[in-house]
C-alpha cells in the first residue's frame, strides 16, 4: 500500500502561480509540495520569448521557469510529479490522490492546474495530431523550416505563435473566424509589418485534409460569402482558446458551468481550506503576471487560514 504524505499545503500545479504560492506559503513556515504532471514552469517551457512580465524586457520561458522555481524551493517547498485525479474535502483535511499511486494529505490546497489549448474539433484534426497538426509553435516549429504553414486564430497566442513561425516558415497564413485581430494592438502592428504573414478574416476550418503520412491543407468556409475553399499547408498550427483543468475538482462544487474555478478576491473557493489560481480561475486575464499575483495572494491566506486552525 502507497505511503500516504502529509503535508500543511499541497499546490496542484507548477507554473507561474503555484510556484509563486508555493514560496509565500513556504516562506511562512509551511510544509509545502508542488504536484505537477509534467517539468515546473507549466507552458513557459512551450513560449520562446516574453516580453511582458515586468523585470524583463525580454526573457526565455524555459529560463524564467527555472528562476521561479528556484526562488519557489528556496525556503523548503518540495516538488513531487504526478497528475492529481481526485481531490476530496475531508474538512479540516484534504486527501489528494495521483496516477502514481499516491496519496497526500494537507491542511490546505491550492488548485493551480491552469488550462490547456482547445481543439478545432474538424474532421482530420485528431487523425493528423503530430503529423502537421500543432498545439505548440516553440515544440514544432523546426519540423517545418521552409515550409507554409497555417495558423487558425487570432487572438494573442494565434499572432505570437505566428510570428515565432515565421522565423522558420515560408510563409503563415493566419486564419481568422471574425473580421478582426483580436491580439494586443502592439503585436498586430508587429504581426502586420511581418511579409512572411498573411491574414485571411471570416475564415473557418471545416476540415484537415492530408495523404496517408501527413498534413497537406485544410478545407475553408467563409462566413460571408459562404464560398467553401482549399489552402495547402504543411502544418496547421491551432490557437483557438483555453478549457480548463479542473477533471479532478468536479465533485466539489467548486466549478462554473464552463469548468473554470470559481474564487473570490482572495482566491478562497466556496470549500474552506481550498483556493485556486490563475488560469484554472474564472478570470478576465490569464497571463504570467496575473497568476503570479493570484499565487501571492493564495500563499498569504492559506498561511492565515491554517493559523487560524491552531
Amino acid at each position: 500500500m502507497a505511503e500516504t504524505k502529509n503535508y500543511d499545503v499541497v499546490v496542484i500545479g507548477a507554473g507561474p502561480g503555484g510556484m509563486t504560492a508555493a514560496m509565500y506559503a513556504s516562506r511562512a513556515n509551511l510544509s509545502v509540495v508542488m504536484l505537477d504532471r509534467g517539468i515546473y514552469g507549466g507552458n513557459l517551457n512551450n513560449t520562446a520569448s516574453i516580453e511582458n512580465y515586468t523585470g524583463f524586457k525580454s526573457v526565455q520561458g524555459p529560463e524564467l521557469a527555472k528562476q521561479m522555481y528556484d526562488g519557489a524551493t528556496q525556503f523548503g517547498a518540495e516538488y513531487a510529479y504526478g497528475t492529481v485525479t481526485k481531490l476530496v474535502d475531508k474538512g479540516t483535511t484534504k486527501e489528494i490522490t495521483t496516477d502514481m499511486g499516491e496519496t497526500f494529505v494537507a491542511k490546505a490546497v491550492v488548485i493551480a492546474t491552469g488550462s490547456t489549448q482547445r481543439h478545432l474539433d474538424v474532421p482530420g484534426e485528431e487523425e493528423f495530431s503530430g503529423k502537421g497538426v500543432s498545439y505548440c509553435a516553440v515544440c514544432d516549429g523546426a519540423f517545418f523550416k521552409g515550409r507554409d504553414l497555417v495558423v487558425v486564430g487570432g487572438g494573442d497566442s494565434a499572432v505570437e505563435e505566428g510570428m515565432y513561425l515565421t522565423q522558420l516558415a515560408a510563409k503563415v497564413t493566419v486564419l481568422v473566424r471574425g473580421d478582426h485581430l483580436r491580439a494586443q494592438p502592439l503585436l498586430q502592428d508587429e504581426a502586420r509589418k511581418n511579409d512572411k504573414m498573411e491574414f485571411v478574416f471570416n475564415t473557418s476550418v471545416t476540415d484537415i485534409v492530408g495523404d496517408q503520412v501527413k498534413v497537406t491543407g485544410v478545407k475553408t468556409h467563409n462566413n460571408v460569402t459562404g464560398k467553401d475553399g482549399e489552402l495547402a499547408a504543411d502544418g496547421i498550427f491551432i490557437y483557438v482558446g483555453s478549457l480548463p483543468m479542473t477533471a479532478a475538482f468536479k465533485d466539489l462544487g467548486i466549478l462554473d458551468d464552463q469548468g473554470w474555478v470559481k474564487t473570490d478576491t482572495q482566491m478562497k473557493t466556496s470549500v474552506p481550506g481550498i483556493f485556486a489560481i490563475g488560469d484554472v480561475r474564472e478570470t478576465p486575464l490569464r497571463q504570467i503576471a496575473t497568476a503570479v499575483g493570484d499565487g501571492a495572494i493564495a500563499g498569504q491566506q492559506v498561511y492565515q487560514y491554517i493559523n487560524a486552525m491552531k
